[in-house]
């Protein structure tokens, strides 16, 4: 029983701590919300999250576009074509050495 009474006071604490970090309204005892304060550091991190966040998803989109770009150079006919044509020059140039050191 007092397992469970303690158990369910960290999940209060816990839950509470997480609405406070994300900015969700808290409620009091009669369920009416109540918001945490703004004050001005409050307000300064706000704004410098809310630029990384457009920073990282411009960097993101420019990730996403380099990406489609390595995937298209990948899949093209011609590069698989030219691949192989290397793997064949390499397969005879060896070929070739180990005729050359027999005879």
């Amino acid at each position: 029983m007092c397992v469970g009474i303690v158990t369910f006071g960290i999940a209060w604490v816990i839950n509470t701590a997480i609405r406070v970090r994300g900015g969700y309204p808290l409620e009091n005892s009669w369920g009416k919300s109540v918001y945490p304060s703004k004050d001005n550091e409050t307000i300064e991190r706000l704004k410098l999250a809310s630029q990384e966040n457009a920073q990282l998803r411009a960097e993101l989109g420019s990730v996403k576009d380099r990406l489609a770009n390595v995937e298209r150079i990948v899949t093209d006919s011609g590069y698989h074509l030219t691949h192989e044509i290397e793997a064949l020059r390499s397969a005879d140039m060896k070929t070739g050495e180990k005729e050359g050191q027999y005879q």
